[in-house]
């Protein structure tokens, strides 16, 4: 047999060859019979339902179970497998009854085929309800539905190829459509579903929570999560928003009415698994952005592959009508046309767009989860890195750097997720498009594929070129909101000194930097717009070429089905520019992200730390040494040796610089170990010099994340002193706390900060510095109340200056060049050296000038001593020596000015963050549209868009006309003049595409520039009064995501709102011409799509709103975690704020999460009615009797109608979203109708240039108020300050010295009275004019970062010897001279790298080069030690010998050399005199300050006298 098949093809091989291909023609056939289809189909059945018996059988002694779990895919399954059961049922049934035709093998096999689906499927759902116990699908099941699968999809196959060769159409072939969707339903769930059973679960209700210690209640209340509870039908149809939309239409939504986050989504649960994959990652150093992205897509790797198989079947989908156009226009122009034919063509149709619907809306809705959970991973682990950074690491990021990550980086990653798909389906989409191509052109579409790529290809340097101009972007938008974030914590200083608006001009610098960088990335991205907008017109044009030159017939089908091709084919080819713009971005992002996860961390393991154990040493440290930075050679600390036991108080002393801080900070494991050992034995606790205070209520403040035990919160109020300031506050313990404590003096800061410290009942304290923010008599009540008694049993460690604190340590450690010089108690160490001889002689300096003040007047002091003081009301008090007596004062702190500074009628200083409430109105658009050029881009916009859908249409509407329908008609033009035509359409519309890109490009780009301008100006100009109410996280908010915005989204939006308007008539004028009464299906139509919108947009509106306002209170917590990162980390509280971090990433994400879950509602519905009218006009089509209308212009309607349910969805998409995104112009704008500070110069009344000359101050009936609705804070003082005398303001903490200062300054103005220097009425003159007369050195020293020379001269006014010269007189030459870069030495940001005694000298510097005739001194030596503070005072007595030197000091040192001291209470002038004559009087209150300064100072002076 076989020798002469050999033969055969040997001398007969033409022959063997047609055999063999008739052989296989039969075999295709064959294959392709519905007979062979259903056998097929049945034989598969039976195996599998043989199968399920035997495994039942091998598996019969196992206990049948309920399957009670709750999972949706488990519910799905069954629900699917019921369905068909029904489904294949009624099918038999219906085929008997209706198609018996004497028992042919066609019925038969499909009767069986029907009969045997339905028996598996009974099969299935038993088995499902029955013998489902663990967390995955049975693998048996999990197959056979992937079989199914395809089986289904075979014979979906099998109908369209015999319809392709106009082959009889079997009756059921709808049956295989919907088996397809279902099994493809039922593979998805075989590979990504489980059933919702735990593995192992007892359901005995009462072991479950002696298993697991609890039960997790299933939250059912009103703000549950609507989604995790949702049905299956809910879910499909989104369903589910529909509370959340229905309560929007009734009321103003509220973060309180948007359902919680079901669990997966929560942010806690995302980051276990995100850190889950970062923990496979290499070490940090080598960290990559290549392990964050894997990380990242492990953590979302399920919904990714859903979204993948959804993007799969829509694309699919979306080709199936321009695969058919060409059948429907043969099928108009047929003869005798076949009624089922032309129903199973609309059928068709309408189904692709039905699963287009289904597919894409779950697909969107997905990925938005995908974007969601990524950036609310990145949140938490960019929290959990800031909070553990080593303060090396942190010094080389700004906290606007840090925060930048957060409020852009991690939003952009997160909005990748819209794009993630296009990068792979692209190239799939242009396989899929190339293919029906090719069955309509042939070979042309090998042109199509080239001018694809050419095009893709002339885009990628477009694409570096737009990766590095986002990487400059970046760069200089990480600088600019570095900038800003300094500035704006420390406005009050620069409007202080005068010196807001050059700082004003460095942001505007830095903000010129960026848009040189924008405005190339916006151009470039208008170049990738055009070039990808005109690439469907020019493959069109490149393909019908080649067609005449291939001598390929042009027929009006297969144009229409290319033409439909090129419109789906436009969409992914369109988006492309976008897509590349977002991975440029993101990547940059990541880079980015990944950067700053590399960064150092402090060393966990440089501190041994134990429970506190009575035995072991406290504290022990031996032979460490510690540098700041680790690679330089002279360490921060070092030789190191140190035991403390328990229970016993350490004082820590020495000069400015020497290592104190550091000292704490090394126990505290802040500073890094470079060798040595230290061990803790208990708790720790620690008090900052520099306060930080939380944002919150005093009382959360003090707590710190403890419960309340009422005795103990009340005794620690009482030692440290703050129940009488809570009894003045509107609010008591309740009261808010504005941002940095802004809202609280100096000294009630330091004291909460204290009381925080001791509620926690830690082992050992560390105190640096606290009480030099307090006066005399605070300071020591702080001392022997809390230190000594309160804390009498702990282990206390505290830094001071103030000698008088040192003989009741225990062991006093005496520090010089980061050593400890001298270490023991007071009396031994006195004589043991001279570093503690020096600050014990600069304290009896200081203290024997008092004693000499006071020895004149001690025997009329003694006298009246035991008498009760009073005071009288000494506002007309004068310089003559005149002093009243008034009522004792009561030893508390008064009425707190600036607590009640900006306070609003309604409540607390800051409040909840305002946003807008109802619809954004026009007002807001027309704004935006008219900051570019007054508005006038706009017109020619719109005519160029216009302009380019007139020249499309009429373009396809050309090749529709004349081209014939079939090859047997001839064409009414030459085909030279058809391409001719098309060529010039296709240039016009390209011409005015790129007029178009390039107009709004420049119309965005103008308009950002110009309200950035108008935001910031206002914001600068704005009063200290809203920088106080309002906390730095909202305006960074603005500043940043806002304005990123601007910058580059919502140009593109409001544009793609016009366009798709414009496209959108544009079809309807089309789709109308062919039949008008589309119309009467249209109309009601779209007024109902009208009214879904405006269900829908009330509260998508609030919830963009929402989330806009829920971002400022994450950026703030991240903030002020940046800032006390150190204090967190010593309380050991740093789990409790990352779970604060979980819930504020939880809060923005609540409403991201029903935005995206409203707008695929919307838009569910939206497409769901465009397909009716598709349908409808289909249908209207088929019907038409032939020639009534052209098959050609008829297809030509058909083809621009597969576009309508996506550009409907489109345009209203493009109109919500707007809308949402334009709330960022809306925030923006707030800011540009900020109330104004008065004039900076007043041209008309400009002091002269020699103003003040004397620097005489006279106050006049002076009455302040911090709103009209409060009450007086000062009031009625008068007084007068002469020229070049040294005045000492005085008082208890809240008596209004700060207030009389800022009122000086004009940083508030006065509700009545007035004050003159040298005769000028400072309320008549401009601000600028008044504030740069006077210097001031701030109780706060502020230092920003730059250099030396930029902080001492920010308006470079001053030459460098000049510089040198302050540096010198302020005891800061030497420091300077011996950093590498001198003058220009790097200052950290707000100063970290320089100690707070060093920044008060700096401060001492700025005033010394100004050399104004008023100066006023605020606390200025609070932070140095005696030594330096005797020094500074010889310096300003040497300095300004003819000035008037106003200083407020809790140092009674430091006021009595005065030539006057001024004495407040209670707003008002108590005693106004010389120190000498206030002296002699006994019952003054200045005579008993000094009486607490000298007992106080009793004790070490007692041990003087001794020595």
């Amino acid at each position: 047999m076989n020798s002469s098949i050999s033969a055969m093809f040997r001398f007969f091989p033409d022959h063997a060859f047609n055999l063999m291909k008739t052989h296989y023609s039969r075999s295709l056939l064959l294959a392709f019979s519905p007979v062979f289809r259903h056998f097929l189909s049945s034989g598969s059945h039976l195996l599998f339902i043989f199968l399920l018996i035997s495994d039942w059988f091998f598996r019969r002694q196992t206990k049948a179970v309920s399957s009670n779990g709750s999972g949706v895919f488990l519910k799905l399954s069954v629900a699917c497998a019921l369905a068909l059961c029904a489904f294949f049922g009624f099918l038999a049934g219906f085929n008997c009854l209706n198609y018996w035709d004497g028992g042919s093998l066609e019925f038969i096999s499909t009767q069986v085929d029907f009969l045997v689906q339905l028996a598996s499927w009974c099969a299935v759902y038993v088995a499902l309800k029955h013998r489902v116990s663990e967390r995955r699908f049975p693998m048996l099941l999990r197959v056979w539905w992937t079989v199914f699968f395809i089986i289904s999809l075979y014979g979906s196959g099998v109908h369209l190829f015999n319809f392709e060769r106009d082959e009889h159409v079997d009756h059921y072939a709808w049956v295989d459509y919907v088996s397809t969707i279902i099994g493809l339903l039922l593979c998805y769930i075989s590979i990504f579903g489980e059933t919702g059973i735990k593995e192992g679960e007892d359901e005995s209700p009462l072991s479950e929570p002696l298993l697991n210690g609890f039960t997790e209640k299933k939250d059912v209340g009103e703000n549950a999560s609507h989604y995790a509870n949702a049905s299956l039908f809910s879910i499909l149809t989104f369903s589910w928003i529909g509370p959340l939309l229905s309560l929007g239409n009734q009321k103003t939504l509220d973060l309180k009415d948007v359902p919680k986050l079901g669990k997966n989504d929560s942010a806690k649960f995302i980051f276990s698994a995100f850190r889950d994959g970062l923990s496979d990652a290499r070490t940090v150093e080598n960290f990559g952005t290549l392990d964050l992205v894997k990380s990242l897509f492990f953590t979302v790797w399920k919904e990714v592959l859903s979204t993948a198989l959804l993007c799969l079947l829509y694309n699919c989908a979306s080709l199936v009508g321009p695969y058919l156009i060409d059948s429907l226009v043969q099928y108009l122009n047929g003869e005798h046309r076949n009624a089922s034919e032309g129903y199973v063509l609309v059928s068709v149709f309408v189904a692709a767009k039905v699963i287009e619907c289904f597919s894409q809306r779950h697909w969107f809705f997905w990925l938005q989860k995908v974007g969601i959970r990524n950036r609310a991973a990145l949140d938490a682990m960019i929290y959990m890195k800031g909070l553990s950074l080593s303060t090396q690491a942190r010094q080389g990021r700004t906290s606007g750097e840090i925060i930048n990550l957060m409020s852009v980086d991690a939003e952009r990653v997160g909005e990748f997720g819209w794009y993630m798909h296009d990068i792979w389906m692209v190239p799939i989409q242009v396989a899929l498009a190339l293919v029906i191509l090719y069955k309509d052109l042939g070979l042309a579409s090998i042109a199509a594929l080239l001018a694809t790529v050419a095009i893709m290809m002339a885009n990628l340097p477009l694409g570096k070129l737009q990766e590095g101009f986002q990487d400059k972007i970046m760069e200089s938008k990480d600088e600019r909101m570095k900038a800003t974030s300094e500035i704006l914590r420390n406005m009050r200083i620069l409007k202080l000194q005068g010196w807001e608006m050059r700082f004003l001009q460095k942001i505007m610098e830095l903000r010129k930097k960026e848009t040189f960088w924008l405005k190339k990335s916006l151009y470039t991205s208008a170049m990738v717009t055009f070039s990808f907008w005109g690439a469907p017109t020019f493959i069109s044009v490149v393909s019908f070429g080649a067609c005449v030159l291939l001598g390929i017939p042009l027929k009006a089908g297969r144009i229409l089905s290319a033409l439909a091709t090129f419109r789906v084919l436009q969409e992914p080819i369109c988006q492309l520019p976008d897509t590349i713009s977002v991975v440029v971005q993101t990547k940059v992002s990541l880079d980015r992200i990944a950067s700053f996860l590399r960064l150092e961390e402090i060393q966990r393991d440089a501190i041994e730390k134990s429970a506190n154990d009575p035995s072991a040493m406290a504290v022990e440290i031996c032979d460490g040494v510690f540098s700041w930075d680790p690679s330089s050679v002279s360490p921060t600390l070092k030789d190191l040796n140190l035991r403390v036991h328990h229970g016993m108080k350490v004082a820590v002393c020495g000069t400015v610089g020497s290592g104190k801080s550091s000292f704490l900070s090394c126990i505290l494991g802040e500073v890094p170990k470079v060798s040595g050992r230290i061990r803790l034995s208990g708790k720790t606790a620690y008090v900052a010099q520099s306060p930080w205070i939380q944002s919150g209520t005093i009382e959360d403040n003090i707590l710190f994340g403890s419960s309340k035990d009422g005795g103990k919160y009340d005794q620690v109020l009482e030692v440290c002193a703050l129940k009488k300031d809570l009894e003045v506050l509107p609010f008591g313990d309740q009261t808010v706390i504005g941002e940095r404590g802004i809202n609280l003096s100096g000294g009630q800061k330091q004291r909460i900060q204290i009381a925080r410290a001791i509620y926690q009942d830690a082992d050992i304290y560390l105190f640096d510095d606290p009480f030099s923010a307090v006066d005399a008599h605070t300071g020591t009540h702080l001392f022997q109340e809390c230190l000594l008694e309160f804390l009498n049993s702990k282990t206390v460690l505290y830094v001071t200056h103030q000698v008088e604190f040192l003989p009741a340590a225990d062991l006093i450690l005496v520090m010089k060049d980061g050593k400890i010089t001298q270490a023991g108690t007071y009396a031994s160490i006195l004589t043991s050296g001279t570093d503690f001889e020096e600050l014990v002689g600069a304290h009896k300096q200081a203290l024997s000038a008092v004693e000499a003040i006071k020895s004149k007047t001690e025997p009329q002091i003694k006298e009246e001593h035991g008498s009760s003081m009073t005071y009288a009301d000494a506002s007309g008090a004068n310089q003559n020596g005149q002093h009243a007596k008034t009522v004792e004062s009561e030893e508390s702190d008064n009425q707190k000015e600036a607590v009640v500074r900006s306070e609003e009628k309604k409540g607390q200083l800051v409040e909840e963050e305002e946003r807008e409430k109802g619809s954004v109105g026009f007002s807001v658009y027309w704004e935006y549209m008219k900051s570019a050029y007054g508005g006038a881009l706009v017109p020619f916009i719109l005519l160029s868009q216009v302009l380019f859908q007139l020249f499309q249409i009429g373009s396809n509407y050309w090749m529709a006309w004349a081209t014939p329908v079939s090859e047997d008609e001839q064409s009414q033009v030459s085909t030279f003049t058809v391409i001719l035509v098309y060529v010039a359409l296709a240039l016009a519309s390209s011409v005015c595409v790129l007029s178009r890109v390039t107009l709004l490009v420049t119309a965005g780009y103008k308009a950002a520039i110009v309200l950035f301008e108008k935001m910031h100006n206002c914001i600068f100009r704005a009063p200290m009064s809203f920088f106080d109410a309002t906390p730095t996280g909202r305006m960074i908010n603005r500043a940043s995501t806002d304005q990123s915005t601007v910058d580059t989204s919502i140009l593109f939006h409001l544009g793609s709102s016009a366009f798709s308007i414009i496209q959108l008539l544009g079809i309807i004028a089309v789709m109308s011409q062919v039949a008008w009464q589309i119309f009467i299906i249209f109309i009601p139509v779209i007024a109902v799509c009208l009214w879904l919108q405006q269900y829908y947009i009330p509260a998508a509106r609030e919830l963009s709103r929402l989330g806009g306002v829920c971002a400022a209170p994450l950026i703030q917590h991240f903030a002020e975690t940046l800032a006390g990162s150190a204090t967190i980390r010593s309380f050991d509280q740093e789990s409790r704020f990352i779970e604060t971090n979980f819930v504020l990433v939880d809060q923005i994400s609540r409403p991201k999460f029903h935005i995206a879950g409203a707008m695929e509602w919307l838009c569910f519905r939206l497409e769901l009615l465009s397909a009716c009218i598709f349908a409808f006009s289909l249908i209207f089509l088929i019907l038409l009797p032939k020639g009534v209308i052209s098959p050609g212009i008829a297809g030509l309607s058909v083809t621009y109608g597969l576009n309508l349910n996506m550009l409907q969805m489109w345009v209203v998409w493009n109109l919500c979203i707007l809308e949402t995104k334009i709330i960022s112009v809306e925030r923006i704008l707030q800011y540009t109708r900020i109330p104004s500070e008065p004039p900076l110069v007043i041209e008309t009344n400009r002091p002269s240039t020699s103003w003040p000359s004397h620097g005489e101050i006279a106050v006049r009936d002076l009455q302040v108020r911090y709103a009209p609705h409060l009450p007086l804070v000062l009031r009625g003082l008068t007084c007068t300050l002469n020229g070049g005398s040294k005045i000492g303001v005085v008082g208890r903490t809240g008596s209004g010295k700060s207030t009389l200062v800022q009122t000086l300054f004009r940083i508030i103005d006065p509700s009545g009275g007035h004050i003159m220097i040298d005769g000028v009425d400072i309320y008549t003159i401009g601000l600028h004019d008044l504030r740069s007369r006077l210097s001031i050195i701030p109780q706060d020293p502020t230092m920003f970062e730059g250099t030396i020379r930029s902080n001492l001269d920010p308006l470079e006014d001053y030459l460098d010897q000049e510089i040198w010269e302050a540096l010198e007189r302020c005891q800061l030459g030497d420091i300077v001279r011996q950093k590498e870069g001198k003058l220009v030495s790097i200052v950290a940001e707000n100063g970290e790298n320089w100690s707070v005694g060093q920044r008060q000298l700096v401060c001492l510097g700025r005033v010394l080069l100004k050399r104004s005739k008023v100066l006023v001194l605020d606390e200025a030596t609070a932070s140095v030690d005696t030594a330096t503070d005797i020094l500074i005072q010889q310096t300003l007595r040497q300095e300004f010998p003819d000035c008037t030197v106003i200083t407020i000091a809790h140092r009674i040192a430091s006021v009595l050399d005065s030539d006057m001291v001024l004495l407040l209470d209670n707003g008002k002038i108590a005693e106004y005199d010389s120190p000498t004559k206030l002296l002699e009087d006994g019952s003054s209150a200045f005579a008993r300050l000094v009486t607490e300064y000298t007992m106080r100072s009793s004790r070490s002076t007692n041990k003087l006298n001794q020595l």
